[in-house]
């Protein structure tokens, strides 16, 4: 089971991280023997309790930052939602960053959710999940060669084809609850991701049989679709009462004892998300992660 990280670039923690700082943490993320490195896909988050807009770097610049200072850590985004970017953009960005990254790109895609955002710039937000079918059949068709000649309600293609071709399958990721969403998973993806969770408990037990039924209905095995796993782990010390959500906190021990379990209920790759987002939250994942292993 491989074991990744979410890097460092929002501020919800306190002040964005300029760039130095992102660099230096995916760095030493990867030189400690993480596999993956990942960014979350937003503008912004406007909490609805009037709470100030939480800022963050914009994803796909980031990651293409990332991708040339680092050199075998996968790289992720969690995810990239289809309505902020047109198919066939995404599809051709995605071609150019595997190549900087040298093959280690995990294209991860989402139908969008958070409507301030969707509000504030202009993007649509109606039949979010059918303009996110459409994506899909440009995107995957695509990277799987092309040329793609797509007529839909939200987008068209005509003989598009990525010049230059993909030079291997981009792995596809689609995060996603729900059995319309989980279909479309099953179809097109090669990667699920549910999240987020602390110790495994019956709500991830349930989120794996739904993925595992949808896969079957489209004529799938589980296997062909790895499962992904956001999980939180938080450093004890920066437990507080407010901190209600579930998250693992240690001590290392009983991270890797939730890694095992993980494993062992059939996870292929684990995504931590940190709190904070410091190099002693990453190290608990390190120790975790080697007795883990």
């Amino acid at each position: 089971m491989k074991i990744g990280v979410v890097l460092p670039g929002t501020e919800d923690f306190g002040a964005l991280p300029v760039w130095s700082e992102v660099r230096d943490f995916a760095v030493a993320a990867e030189s400690s023997g993480i596999d993956s490195l990942w960014v979350y896909d937003h503008f912004y988050y406007d909490p609805e309790d009037g709470s100030p807009i939480v800022g963050q770097h914009e994803a796909w610049t980031l990651l293409s930052a990332v991708a040339a200072v680092t050199d075998h850590a996968e790289l992720g985004t969690l995810v990239l939602c289809s309505t902020f970017r047109d198919p066939g953009l995404v599809a051709k960005m995605a071609v150019t960053l595997d190549d900087v990254s040298g093959g280690r790109l995990i294209l991860g895609l989402g139908a969008g959710w958070h409507d301030p955002e969707y509000d504030a710039y202009g993007f649509p937000k109606d039949h979010r999940v059918d303009r996110f079918e459409e994506a899909l059949q440009v995107i995957v068709p695509l990277l799987d060669g092309g040329p793609v000649t797509f007529e839909g309600k939200y987008h068209r293609t005509s003989e598009a084809s990525l010049v230059p071709a993909p030079s291997r399958r981009i792995p596809v990721l689609i995060a996603c609850e729900g059995p319309r969403m989980l279909g479309l998973t099953a179809r097109y993806a090669d990667a699920w991701n549910t999240a987020w969770y602390g110790a495994p408990d019956d709500a991830v037990r349930e989120a794996f049989a739904a993925m595992d039924a949808a896969a079957a209905e489209q004529g799938r095995r589980s296997q062909d679709v790895d499962k992904t796993v956001g999980v939180t782990v938080r450093d004890p010390s920066f437990a507080t009462e407010d901190n209600d959500e579930p998250a693992l906190e240690g001590p290392v021990e009983a991270i890797a004892e939730a890694f095992d379990e993980y494993e062992a209920l059939g996870a292929d790759h684990l995504i931590c998300s940190l709190e904070p987002p410091t190099r002693g939250t990453l190290e608990l994942v390190v120790a975790a992660r080697r007795l883990h292993s």
